[in-house]
């Protein structure tokens, strides 16, 4: 008998597309999508339950369903659907949430795997980071509040839940930037202004993930069961001015808190929080050492962070500068093979 497997947060992108995916792969039997609204799109064979984290009636949906297999992917960023109730409705969601659906995995005895979709804001941006963070780093400078703070608190219940439950395999998986032509993000949308800001006397290095690498390590660490925390991007770094002239696009040298100015006035609802968000990585930028992924994981991303970066310049509409791109770049329906 195949696995059954419970997804949180099916109503989003990332999450739809997912449950997808997964429920395709023969050693599946079947998949079950929970959101606290209804996709908008159509999830095939997926069952969808209508239901909210936050809320303790999760815990029957995974006895009843018998769940096997639970794939965490509903925390929210700033400018998701879900979090448009404010700062203080996204983490009661991000926070309250994941604590109650641990909750409901605690009780479920036939649990064997938990995935977790974290992210490598856990690590900052500051002037005295590494070069490259390995997974048992911290931050040199912690997150003081938004969607990183949330995420650094995520794993902290996660790692808690892992000792009550060593039967359990949990992975948790801190994606890089993740980029590409299906994805609207704070920095995707940074991206498409027609003249971009960029932080006065820095140039950051930026390391991505391509959004079809994104959707092939979560079906390999939820069918391979590998406990462990685990950073994942693609290999190399593009500079932030690198990245600009890719997208034929005028930099716009000024102040950090004139980088805030323009966020907050910016019509793009996503680009409102770029302060919160994105100030530190714009001006620091950040590198993650991704060993434990190939060796231990056993997952290699099929795009590197250049060509990942040229597939989401490729969806962005010319700017008035000439651009140069990559001429190759992988097979998306390839990708992410692990």
């Amino acid at each position: 008998m195949g696995r059954v497997v419970l997804v949180t947060g099916v109503s989003r992108g990332l999450g739809g597309r997912f449950a997808r995916r997964i429920a395709a792969d023969p050693s599946v039997d079947r998949v079950i999508g929970v959101d606290v609204v209804p996709p908008r799109g159509d999830l095939g064979t997926v069952a969808f339950v209508r239901a909210d984290i936050r809320n303790p009636v999760i815990a029957k949906v995974i006895a009843g369903e018998d769940v096997d297999t639970v794939v965490h992917l509903s925390v929210l960023a700033y400018g998701d659907r879900a979090a448009r109730g404010g700062r203080s409705a996204m983490k009661e969601h991000n926070v309250i949430g994941t604590m109650q659906l641990l909750a409901a995995c605690q009780q479920a005895t036939g649990l064997e795997r938990l995935v977790v979709r974290s992210s490598a804001a856990v690590y900052g941006s500051s002037s005295r980071d590494p070069a490259m963070f390995t997974e048992d780093m911290g931050a040199k400078r912690l997150p003081r509040s938004g969607y990183a703070k949330d995420v650094l608190e995520v794993e902290g219940y996660v790692r808690g839940f892992a000792r009550r439950r060593p039967d359990v395999a949990v992975t948790m998986l801190r994606a890089a930037n993740t980029v590409g032509p299906g994805v609207s993000s704070t920095l995707t949308e940074y991206f498409r202004l027609p003249a971009v800001p960029t932080v006065l006397g820095y140039d950051a290095r930026l390391q991505l993930l391509h959004e079809s690498d994104l959707l092939g390590v979560l079906q390999h660490a939820t069918l391979g069961g590998v406990h462990g925390t685990f950073n994942v991007a693609g290999d190399g770094i593009v500079m932030l001015s690198q990245a600009v002239r890719r997208l034929g696009r005028p930099s716009l040298p000024m102040p950090p808190v004139a980088l805030g100015m323009v966020a907050t006035a910016s019509r793009r609802p996503r680009l409102r929080r770029m302060h919160v968000e994105l100030d530190a990585l714009l001006t620091f930028g950040r590198g993650l050492d991704t060993s434990r992924m190939r060796e231990v994981l056993g997952f290699s991303p099929a795009y590197t962070t250049e060509e990942a970066f040229a597939d989401f310049a490729r969806s962005v509409p010319p700017g008035p500068l000439p651009r140069v791109l990559p001429a190759l770049v992988p097979d998306a329906a390839g990708a992410g093979r692990g």
